[in-house]
């Protein structure tokens, strides 16, 4: 992530400082803090018999990769919109939350931290419904022994508190 320079508000230069205890930038002005917080993920565990709704990433990090249905909340989205969007947009299916499994954070290159608020879901769809789309060149309901075969930290800790795997 570029670091500030110069207040986004009054484009003052932003000085090192102290602020609840964390080094922060802070604008020398108007005061504008530079608070640095997560980015909100979900993910989502959609389960047939034996086997896990799985999607093989088409970008990066990880392309290449299968992973969980999941993706970035947009602002004004709620996490469980946000989850049901990305099964929707990645997978061309529809589902409905069944459960909060939990919320994860994961170190990230981009982003420094990614936090990932992670769901149970339910739906209708079937082998024959689901389609590759948004950001990924594949889904399917595949079986999974072991979380360490998912690349990400946080689907893998969902996984497990789930006790998704076979």
């Amino acid at each position: 992530m570029r670091a500030y320079k110069f207040c986004p508000h009054c484009k003052a230069a932003l000085k090192r400082k102290k602020e609840d205890g964390i080094d922060r930038l802070v604008c020398s002005g108007c005061g504008w803090i530079n608070y640095l917080n997560p980015v909100p993920a979900v993910a989502c565990i959609v389960k047939d018999k034996d086997r896990i709704l799985l999607v093989k990433r088409g970008v990066e990090p990880e392309k290449g990769k299968w992973s969980l249905p999941a993706g970035f909340m947009e602002l004004g989205e709620s996490p469980e919109e946000a989850v049901l969007r990305e099964l929707k947009e990645e997978a061309g299916i529809d589902g409905k939350i069944k459960e909060l499994i939990g919320v994860y954070a994961q170190p990230s290159k981009n982003y420094s931290t990614v936090l990932t608020v992670g769901y149970s879901v339910l739906t209708s769809g079937r082998d024959d419904d689901v389609v590759a789309g948004d950001d990924v060149t594949d889904a399917e309901f595949k079986e999974i022994e072991k979380a360490e075969d998912i690349p990400f930290v946080s689907h893998r800790r969902m996984l497990r508190d789930a006790d998704a795997l076979v």
